[in-house]
């Protein structure tokens, strides 16, 4: 298993009420062409997560890319 356990747990906890596809191949994007959708930023999580040092590491490069989710639930990267 890629990670540390922190980091597991902290993306755990990110993802909470997150519903995820059970399919392996992406849903055709609907709507505004330029919109991320759940599962794409589900997906750049868990690849920022394997490469991450530790948690720190892994909260620092989400954080960076737009993918912690705000006081709102909802990370900028989707806006």
């Amino acid at each position: 298993m890629y990670g540390s356990l922190d980091v597991r747990k902290f993306l755990w906890q990110q993802e909470d009420g997150l519903s995820r596809s059970a399919s392996g191949v992406p849903a055709q994007r609907s709507g505004e062409p330029n919109r991320i959708s759940p599962e794409q930023v589900h997906r750049a999580r868990i690849a920022v997560a394997r490469r991450a040092e530790n948690a720190a590491d892994c909260r620092l490069l989400l954080d960076m890319l737009g993918l912690v989710p705000d006081a709102d639930g909802e990370a900028p990267v989707t806006r």
